[in-house]
């Protein structure tokens, strides 16, 4: 058994910086020209993931029309979510997305962006790499899922509405963690919702509503520590979707991180 000394100095958390600024666009219109993307000056212990033999990821495929949607149940555990709550919380929610352009009215919620370590995003996918397309429009799945993490904090009444997801290179720390660099050669093909609560924590409503070509629909409901994935880009192959409103007084926790493919 650990001890309590043992405990306390793995929830110490480093101090963290603004690896990088980008326009963040705000919920009604307007741009802030430096909103910052951060990242811990050394690696954060609560979020370096160990072997967990309790997870046993299983992939369930949503029916959708044809197109490319799916969960996976057991990505994280509830204690490796509530770090990344606790993480984000600690960079500070704002009402900018940085490198984000939506029109005034759809994106109704907080948002913050960070980089995160090999040792958080390494080990999920190792978890559930063998589950995901391996080769997606003649792309090959690269080992690695961006470490660009770009969360979002859904308090009472607000939404994501209607809209579907650009694709996105790839980003991680540089070598001297000086700042955010973009991984040549690699582009995402799906976009990975992390669900960091749901109602097991009290959170009412905010369901992932995902669109069919007949426009009819499926409600995901937020599972803590699952995942949902589905294609995105600017193609008709690209998801429509919507976040859908949180009532009551827990706010609701995602975090959308981006599965990369290469063209050679």
């Amino acid at each position: 058994m650990q001890s309590e000394t043992t405990i306390a100095e793995a929830k110490v958390w480093p101090a963290h910086f603004e690896a990088a600024h980008m326009p963040g666009s705000l919920p009604m219109g307007g741009v802030i020209p430096m909103t910052p993307i951060f990242a811990f000056e050394t690696p954060a212990a609560p979020l370096i993931l160990t072997h967990e033999p309790l997870l046993s990821p299983q992939r369930t495929d949503i029916e959708l029309g044809g197109l490319l949607a799916f969960m996976i149940d057991d990505v994280i555990t509830p204690a490796e979510a509530d770090n990344m709550v606790e993480a984000s919380e600690r960079f500070g929610y704002r009402d900018e997305a940085p490198g984000i352009s939506t029109p005034p009215g759809m994106r109704m919620n907080k948002a913050v962006h960070w980089l995160a370590e090999e040792s958080l995003l390494g080990p999920v996918f190792d978890r559930i790499a063998h589950l995901l397309p391996a080769t997606i429009n003649g792309g090959t799945l690269s080992p690695a899922l961006s470490r660009r993490i770009n969360m979002y904090r859904y308090d009472a009444n607000d939404v994501f509405n209607m809209h579907t997801d650009g694709d996105w290179p790839g980003y991680g720390l540089s070598p001297d963690r000086q700042c955010m660099v973009e991984w040549p050669g690699l582009r995402s093909c799906m976009s990975m919702l992390l669900y960091l609560n749901g109602p097991e924590d009290g959170v009412e409503g905010g369901s992932t509503r995902l669109y069919r070509p007949d426009r009819g629909w499926v409600d995901v409901t937020p599972r803590k520590g699952s995942a949902l994935f589905f294609r995105h880009g600017f193609g008709p192959q690209s998801v429509l979707h919507e976040g859908c409103r949180v009532f009551g007084d827990v706010s609701k926790y995602v975090a959308r991180i981006n599965v990369m493919y290469e063209w050679r």
